[in-house]
């Protein structure tokens, strides 16, 4: 995916994680990609979420904490954003790869 719009980048986040298959995963990034969150589904109710930017953490959560989680991560990591990149992982070793920065 491209860049996508805040208001609307959470609502589409948890729904392409609930249609995913378990290995697969989203990166959302900020405009300059130097502030991340990468979300991994593991098993059909559980997430690997890392956030990486102001703060850098690693926890694992339910589906039905998913969207309270996500939510405050974004408002922590891309507090004056726009839009965010969302990226599509299809494997797990496609976590941290380098992308382009502006």
């Amino acid at each position: 995916m491209a860049l996508v719009n805040i208001e609307s980048a959470l609502r589409k986040i948890v729904n392409t994680l609930k249609k995913a298959e378990p290995g697969t995963g989203l990166e959302v990034l900020s405009y300059k990609r130097n502030r991340g969150i990468t979300i991994i589904k593991e098993t059909p109710d559980s997430f690997y979420l890392r956030e990486r930017g102001y703060l850098d953490q690693e926890f694992q959560c339910a589906f039905r904490e998913l969207q309270r989680h996500l939510k405050s991560m974004m408002k922590r990591e891309f507090p004056r954003s726009r839009k965010v990149r969302i990226y599509t992982l299809t494997d797990p070793s496609q976590v941290g790869l380098t992308r382009k920065k502006l």
